[in-house]
Parts: C-alpha cells; sequence; structure tokens
C-alpha cells in the first residue's frame, strides 16, 4: 500500500542531501514474526546528514490485514524547524488512517507563524484529508499543528490524493529548510536540544503503535524498538519516574 511513498521519500532524500547511514541497534532493523495468521516483517532505515540530524522512517508489512508506514525527521539541532511526522496505516484495506503534520517545537506566536502558518494553503487544498478527528492518545495542542492532514479514507484515495498531499508536504518542507538560517547561539541550541528530547519522551509514553509491535514481535522487542530506535532520547515510565 505505502511502497510508493517510502521510495518516493527515499529519492527525495537522496537527490537533495549527502546522507549518511545512521546506525540502527543491532536486531531492531529488521524483523519477521509468524505470530497468529498474519506473518508480518517489520523494517527501518535511519540516516543522517548535516541538516537532519536524524532521519527514520518503518514500513510494517502484513500483507492484506496491515500496512504501516511511519517516519520521523528530526532537524539538527542549530534549525529550529519543527519535525516533520508522517503516519500511515491501513488495515485490511478498508481501516486507512493517514496523519502528516509540521510537528512545532514551541507554540508560541511567532513560531507558529513562521513555520505553521505557510501550511494553511495545503491545508485548504485537500479538505477530505483534514477531518478534525479527535485524538485518543495525543493533546492536539501539544506537536501538533493546526493544520495537520488527519483522516481516515479509501484505497483509492491513499493512492491519489494522499500521495499528491504527501509529496507536497516534503517539498514544502525542504523549501522551509532552505530558508531557515542556522542558529550559533549556545542557547538557542541548547532549547532546540531541550524540546526534541522532550519531544521524545512525550511520544514514547503515548505512542499506541507499541501494543501494535508487541502483538506482532513480542513486549521485549517492542520496548526495545520503542526507546532505543523510535524515540531515542526518552526513557521508560519507571526509569524516568526514579530519575525525578
Amino acid at each position: 500500500m505505502y511502497k510508493p511513498f517510502l521510495e518516493y521519500l527515499e529519492r527525495s532524500l537522496q537527490q537533495r542531501f549527502a546522507l549518511k547511514h545512521r546506525p540502527i541497534p543491532p536486531g531492531l532493523e529488521s524483523q519477521t514474526s509468524d505470530r497468529g495468521k498474519n506473518p508480518a516483517t517489520i523494517q527501518s532505515w535511519c540516516h543522517e546528514c548535516p541538516e537532519f540530524r536524524k532521519i527514520r522512517y518503518t514500513y510494517i508489512d502484513a500483507g492484506e490485514s496491515a500496512q504501516i508506514f511511519n517516519s520521523v525527521i528530526y532537524p539538527s539541532h542549530c534549525y529550529d524547524l519543527p519535525l516533520l511526522g508522517i503516519d500511515f496505516l491501513s488495515f485490511g484495506q478498508v481501516k486507512n488512517l493517514i496523519v502528516m503534520d509540521f510537528q512545532p517545537l514551541f507554540q508560541d506566536d511567532a513560531y507558529l507563524e513562521k513555520y505553521i502558518d505557510p501550511l494553511r494553503a495545503l491545508h485548504q487544498k485537500y479538505p477530505d484529508l483534514a477531518q478534525n478527528l479527535g485524538m485518543k492518545f495525543y493533546d492536539a495542542n501539544q506537536y501538533f499543528s493546526k493544520y495537520l492532514l488527519f483522516a481516515k479514507t479509501d484505497t483509492k484515495t491513499v493512492k491519489t490524493q494522499v500521495f499528491e498531499a504527501f509529496q507536497d508536504y516534503l517539498n514544502l518542507y525542504w523549501q522551509m529548510l532552505d530558508k531557515a538560517p542556522p542558529l550559533y547561539d549556545p542557547s538557542d541550541i541548547q532549547r532546540i536540544v531541550k524540546a526534541q528530547k522532550n519531544y521524545d519522551q512525550y511520544s514514547a509514553d503515548r505512542d499506541p503503535a507499541s501494543g501494535l509491535f508487541s502483538s506482532y514481535f513480542g513486549h521485549e522487542w517492542s520496548e526495545k524498538f520503542l526507546y532505543s530506535f523510535l524515540f531515542e532520547d526518552a526513557m521508560p515510565l519507571e526509569a524516568a519516574a526514579a530519575r525525578k
């Protein structure tokens, strides 16, 4: 379902950036499950370049029962850009959920005007993909923009409108990067470091995919995947509580 999206992302990255492989902890790059009726494979890729400190994307292929494509792009700490977040999930080719957003690190008006307001035109271009669905696991006002694409849709729309929107969002993100001046003040950089770490902790604490990973690949592997790769700057809730 989402292999064309993955391939487009890879081509777009390779054409624009001097990518280097960013190591994935041993045992987490890929995994196969034969639990239950639906065998599943999961594979992940990770890169870095001067502009982005971490570019990660993951694909779960469980045949007709599930197709999942997830990606987060973390700008280098000298840029205060939002993170680019992508989450596309299809179950049985009937239930298709798409989420795509520039995820803001800060919520002050100047930041939102600079980095989120440019999304308005794309948000208006794809009204069928901006359904204002309720968020069960997250606070919509934290690490999400008011112009995110968030929709339940059909397979035909995924292959047409969603793919077109995906390309538009990526291209706008690259344009935004081109205009973003690097920061040099250590206090500005530390503020970004802290904000990205907070994003990882917030996301790891709430990510509903953890249960899905566990169902396919077991709890132990899923916990390692969550905290050692997806959100590597986060700590398990027990460890975070112990440090306080």
